[in-house]
């Protein structure tokens, strides 16, 4: 383990050393290129920025502080936004820590690293703010395009933030102005993005404890100061998670739990630009509320189905919308703790899975199973994986 540790340190040091020195000459050939003289050809600024948008966003980060041209180029949103589509895809996951319950810790690591490392160390971020997220209540988080959506499952909460943690910016949510029908239970909030009017909205469902009723739904598109209602969902039931976005939709289970031994659900989309609903068609599962959920995978919308003690089941629609198109991707063997979803699947599919009160990375092609060591945190707190971005809340 000593060597380990050792090849692991080595491997980081090398890795800094690297990171270190490119920064380091990049800084150099644009200060050059900045600076020179007249007589000297210097590239033109738009193809400066052609080069910079597919540079990490740590790195731009620190260029930000080069000059004002390089400032104002890389805080802009459309840069931000060709930076997303056109650099390297780094994701990270994020947990948030139980020890600070003053303000909002959060800890997050690259997710090469929980892959390939025995132990992995999280970096801090704290933040304070006019919000009461730090009530001890679990935390509901949701993300598109680098940008965190967390509310708390209090019932006496009534807002939410938007957070990049890249930089650690954050917007607060307006309070929601209406009153549900649903009681004291708290509302369910979604995230993504309309491409029809190029900004982003905030979906939040009404929620029920113990019986199936009418599902009100309220939006909030940034840039705005207010919440509308919309439509409600054109069926009863009962919404546990945040829905999932996927191909310009927001994705729910709705579950009808009037007879609880046998629960039957139904996928509702939200197409975000005409605010309508549909059905989607679903794969023939054995429907059980608490060991199915909707995710995303490689851009697709997925079941997760726990429903079966033997085997934990990956379902893909590759198409969306197509119901011929669902395919059961994966079946994972049983673990020590129930498997919850699938946070993230590499290329060469390794996949990083959710467990109560922990991760764990499990290799399909070999058929391993490495559960990572977290430093600095006894367990995980509802773990997510984000898309590192530029994009400002």
């Amino acid at each position: 383990m000593m060597v380990q540790d050792r090849n692991n340190a080595v491997t980081s040091q090398l890795l800094t050393e690297e990171t270190t020195a490119v920064t380091h000459k990049l800084t150099t050939s644009i200060e050059t290129l900045t600076s020179a003289p007249q007589s000297i050809p210097t590239l033109p600024f738009d193809l400066v920025a052609e080069i910079l948008c597919r540079l990490p966003v740590n790195l731009l980060l620190q260029l930000r502080y080069l000059c004002k041209s390089f400032n104002s180029l890389i805080s802009d949103y459309d840069f931000a936004k060709k930076q997303l589509r056109m650099s390297a895809a780094r994701h990270h996951l994020i947990v948030r820590s139980q020890s600070n319950l003053r303000g909002l810790c959060l800890l997050d690591s690259p997710l090469p690293s929980v892959f390939s490392t025995s132990r992995v160390t999280l970096k801090q971020t704290e933040l304070n703010y006019p919000v009461s997220l730090n009530n001890g209540c679990r935390l509901k988080v949701c993300s598109c395009d680098g940008i965190l959506c967390i509310n708390t499952t209090s019932p006496h909460e009534r807002s939410a933030i938007l957070l990049n943690p890249s930089f650690r910016n954050f917007k607060i949510l307006p309070p929601l102005e209406f009153e549900w029908e649903y009681g004291t239970a708290p509302p369910i909030y979604s995230f993504g993005y309309d491409h029809f009017i190029d900004s982003y909205k905030i979906i939040v469902v009404s929620s029920a404890y113990w019986k199936t009723e009418k599902i009100e739904v309220g939006v909030h598109s940034l840039g705005t100061n207010d919440w509308r209602m919309i439509h409600e969902i054109p069926i009863s039931g009962k919404i546990l998670e945040s829905g999932i976005f996927v191909s310009g939709t927001i994705n729910w289970l709705v579950f009808d739990i009037s007879n609880w031994s046998s629960s039957l659900a139904t996928i509702v989309s939200l197409d975000l630009e005409k605010e309508c609903y549909r059905m989607l068609p679903q794969p023939d599962l054995e429907w059980h509320t608490w060991k199915n959920s909707l995710g995303m995978l490689r851009d697709c919308l997925c079941i997760f189905d726990g429903s079966d003690d033997m085997f934990f089941d990956v379902w893909i629609m590759k198409e969306y919308g197509n119901r011929e198109s669902w395919t059961k991707l994966y079946r994972v063997p049983p673990m020590r703790n129930h498997i919850t979803k699938v946070l993230y699947m590499s290329e060469d599919d390794q996949m990083l899975v959710d467990y109560d009160w922990g991760v764990a990375v499990y290799d399909y092609k070999k058929g391993t199973l490495n559960i990572p060591k977290i430093e600095t945190l006894n367990w995980l707190m509802n773990p997510k994986v984000y898309l590192e971005s530029l994009i400002s809340p």
